[in-house]
C-alpha cells in the first residue's frame, strides 16, 4: 500500500437512500489505489485521458440543478439541469448531465462507466471542492461517511495494511483523532489477527469508537485541501490552463 504524496460521534441516521444505494448499473466498484503522487499536483492542460483504471463507473448524487448554475450567463429555458456527484472509487467530484426526463434522486448511486446508463447521459466535467453548491455541501459529510459504510471490506484492510510514510509518521497519523498512543494499540491488535469488520476494530480498539466516520473525515479534509501533502483516498484535483 502506498500514500500519494501531492500535496463525531453521530450515527449516521436520516439518510437511508444513501444507506441503501441502488445499483444503478452492471458492474461492481473498484478497490482503492494508493499512488505517489510530487508534493503538489501538477498543472494540467485539460487535455489529459484518464486510465481505465482511474476513472469512477459509480458516483453518488449530491445535488440536483434543474436549471443549471446560475453563473453561467444564459436564459433559464436555454440551461441544461445538471447533476453534482462525487465517485466511490476515488472520491472525485464531477459534475455530469442527466438523460432527457430523469431527475436523480440526491444520496443514490447511478452508474456512469462504459455501456448503457439509466441515469446518466454524460460526464461534462471534473470539478472541485469550492464548485460544489450550497445543496452539495450539506450533503457531502453524509455521503461520504454512506460510502466508506458501503465498502467496508476496503476501508478495514486499510486499518490492516496501513504502514509507515516516513521514519516519523506513519499513516494511521493521517487519520483524524489518532495520535502515536492509538496508533501503537492498532499495529499490536492487528498483529494479533487482521481486523474483520468495523465492529470488530470498535470491540477491539474500544477508544476508537467509529472507524467509518474517522475515515470519512479525512476523506473529506483531503478534497477540501488541494495542496494537502499526504493523500490517503483521494486523487489529486486538476487544475485547468489559465485563458
Amino acid at each position: 500500500m502506498k500514500v500519494d504524496k501531492s500535496q463525531s460521534g453521530r450515527p449516521y441516521t436520516g439518510r437511508t437512500t444513501a444507506e441503501r444505494p441502488s445499483s444503478g448499473g452492471r458492474r461492481p466498484a473498484g478497490k482503492p489505489q494508493f499512488e505517489r503522487q510530487s508534493e503538489r499536483a501538477p498543472r494540467s492542460s485539460g487535455k489529459a485521458v484518464e486510465s481505465s483504471q482511474d476513472r469512477e463507473e459509480y458516483v453518488w448524487v449530491l445535488d440536483y440543478l434543474p436549471y443549471g448554475k446560475s453563473i453561467d450567463g444564459k436564459s433559464a429555458y436555454q440551461k441544461k439541469p445538471l447533476v453534482q456527484a462525487i465517485g466511490d472509487k476515488k472520491f472525485t467530484l464531477m459534475e455530469l448531465v442527466p438523460k432527457s426526463g430523469v431527475i436523480p434522486d440526491i444520496q443514490s448511486r447511478v452508474y456512469i462507466g462504459p455501456g448503457d446508463r439509466n441515469e446518466i447521459d454524460h460526464v461534462k466535467q471534473r470539478i472541485g471542492y469550492s464548485d460544489l453548491t450550497n445543496g452539495a455541501n450539506l450533503e457531502l459529510p453524509f455521503i461520504l461517511e454512506a460510502i466508506v459504510r458501503h465498502r467496508e471490506e476496503a476501508f478495514v484492510k486499510f486499518f490492516n495494511d496501513a504502514h509507515s510514510i516516513t521514519t516519523r509518521l506513519h499513516m494511521l497519523e493521517l487519520l483524524p483523532g489518532i495520535g502515536k498512543k492509538l496508533m501503537w494499540s492498532i499495529i499490536d491488535e492487528r498483529k494479533k489477527g487482521d481486523f474483520k469488520s468495523f465492529q470488530d476494530i470498535r470491540e477491539r480498539i474500544p477508544s476508537l469508537h467509529d472507524p467509518a466516520k474517522v475515515i470519512s473525515h479525512r476523506i473529506e479534509e483531503e478534497l477540501k485541501d488541494d495542496f494537502i501533502k499526504y493523500r490517503l483516498f483521494t486523487t489529486p484535483p486538476r487544475r485547468q490552463r489559465p485563458e
